[in-house]
């Protein structure tokens, strides 16, 4: 496996914590490289990680050496969940302003007296005099050359992203490609239309996927246009979240949410297919832990659910929890905490001695689950020290002293440790539970596949309490999703609605309507890779 000509096959999956590489030289030896994502020895870890890997220049051009480079990244994932994507304004059917935010009146917490919405992604509303009846036919077209001062307003006020979202355009899209034409000619950088996200029946599925589209898809386009400044003219494949690789210029917001994790769960099919055995893939790394199932096909879904943001976006079916190697570990007056929040790549954990607090991570180094000799010296203020038990132990005493006064109790750093690493195990537990139990499968029935920076600290502690009997380790386990976007195939989706009777006329319409988008999908599939830089772009 190699990029042909003489090139090196790369592939990247950019995590919260890690940046982890795997590549394949000119002639078809691995190799691999774990660079943390942020650190000042360095502008980028994965152009670092390249310029590493032997034969491949330190300086100048990458391009004449690198056939093709494959990118997973939580870049997006990291935007919606910090809210730090790019503000975004809805443009509506008038009257019809706070339909996203209304949605379907679900209550995610029904016994909850106060139901809290999450804040919408949109700052502001705009609603466009328009209107298609249910059959799509034209009631009443949009005024553009009102809307055109409007829209000017808007770009005074320093609006980039607009989000198109009029009633009844999956029928006929007409309106909203006019409007999103306007507004694209009168300088917004990026117009995300609700058919062109997602062609399906029902306005609020449809509109919050082109809402995170738009909000999230200039991010993208800013650290795609990074990596192309950083590495030339190299051809760049980015995995989506269903499960297969798009062209830079087809990579979009709404499917970039799982990005990263995808890579495993295709890692997960292969080990599993080759072992003739049903797996739960378990992937830890240091900011969440991620789990899949695969038992002969990939699990899918088609609504994603991401930051308290629900929206329509094909995908394959990952839970997650907010548990990691990076997970700071605190106390809260009652019980033993272990996350949601990161300590991430810098500071990073107590025992990477910059300062950082006290985390899972030191946890097992202070229980001696963890070997300082075996990891790579890129720790402490220079980036060349060794992992330090000392500092991971004065964190662990400064948390038992809490803990100690709080209960009048005395608790020593090991003990609080292995109380911290249960805690960790049981919340780790949970969503492997609910894509098993809570769905009809047996989880003994499954192998469990552990990956991830620290999935084998933890893996044989969560297999029995489930009753899992066998657990498989990879040899490149600690880079498995980046060997599963290596081993990806190219991937075009698209998805139609068709309101039909269900006989021989309605048949042929579902025949016409599934044919139609399949030249558009086959030409992109067909195009090589990376030739188009990657722009803000109208709809897709």
């Amino acid at each position: 496996m190699s990029a042909g000509s003489g090139r090196w096959l790369c592939a990247a999956d950019r995590g919260g914590t890690f940046t982890d590489l795997v590549a394949v030289d000119p002639d078809g030896r691995l190799h691999t490289r774990k660079l943390l994502s942020q650190s000042p020895a360095y502008a980028d870890a994965l152009v670092a990680g390249l310029r590493d890997l032997p034969g491949l220049p330190a300086r100048g051009p990458l391009a004449p050496h690198v056939g093709l480079l494959r990118v997973g990244t939580t870049v997006a994932t990291n935007a919606l969940l910090e809210r730090k994507g790019e503000p975004v304004n809805l443009l509506c059917t008038r009257g019809l302003g706070d339909v996203l935010q209304i949605g379907d009146q679900s209550r995610p917490r029904l016994f909850d007296l106060d139901q809290q919405l999450p804040a919408p992604l949109y700052q502001d509303v705009l609603e466009v005099d328009e209107r298609l009846d249910a059959e799509g036919r034209v009631l009443r077209a949009p005024d553009l050359t009102r809307l055109r001062g409007e829209l000017l307003t808007l770009r005074r006020r320093g609006v980039r992203a607009l989000a198109v979202v009029f009633l009844h355009s999956w029928l006929t899209p007409a309106h909203e490609r006019a409007v999103g034409a306007l507004a694209q000619a009168l300088g917004f950088a990026q117009v995300s239309l609700s058919h062109a996200c997602m062609r399906r029946v029902r306005i609020t599925g449809r509109g919050r996927t082109a809402v995170v589209d738009a909000y999230l898809s200039p991010v993208l386009a800013r650290y795609v246009n990074g990596l192309r400044a950083a590495l030339g003219e190299v051809p760049l494949e980015f995995m989506q979240s269903a499960g297969g690789l798009a062209a830079a210029e087809h990579f979009a917001g709404r499917n970039a949410v799982l990005s990263g994790p995808a890579g495993g769960v295709v890692a997960v099919a292969g080990l599993a297919q080759a072992r003739g055995v049903a797996a739960m893939g378990f992937d830890m790394g240091g900011t969440s832990t991620d789990v899949c199932r695969y038992a002969g096909g990939y699990e899918r879904a088609d609504e994603t659910v991401a930051g308290g943001q629900r929206f329509q976006s094909e995908g394959l079916r990952i839970e997650t929890v907010a548990a990691g190697g990076g997970s700071v570990l605190g106390f809260d007056g009652q019980r033993l905490t272990v996350g949601p929040e990161s300590a991430g790549a810098d500071p990073g954990p107590a025992c990477y001695g910059r300062g950082g607090p006290a985390t899972l991570t030191d946890a097992n180094l202070v229980l001696g689950r963890l070997l300082p000799a075996a990891f790579p010296r890129q720790f402490g203020a220079d980036q060349r020290d060794a992992l330090q038990p000392a500092a991971a132990r004065a964190a662990l005493e400064r948390l038992a002293d809490q803990v100690s006064a709080a209960t009048g109790q005395a608790w020593t750093p090991e003990a609080l440790a292995l109380g911290c690493v249960q805690v960790a195990d049981q919340q780790m537990a949970k969503p492997i539970r609910a894509l098993s139990v809570e769905r009809g499968f047996d989880p003994r029935a499954h192998d469990l596949v552990c990956f991830g920076g620290a999935g084998g600290l933890h893996a044989c502690a969560i297999a029995a309490a489930l009753g899992i009997r066998r657990v498989l380790v990879h040899p490149l386990a600690g880079l498995f999703s980046a060997y599963g976007i290596l081993r990806a195939e190219r991937l075009e989706t698209a998805q139609r609605s068709l309101l039909a009777p269900l006989d021989i006329v309605g048949m042929a319409a579902a025949q016409r309507a599934r044919e139609a988008p399949e030249a558009e999908l086959a030409a992109r599939l067909a195009a090589p890779p990376g030739e188009a830089v990657f722009r803000l772009r109208l709809g897709h």
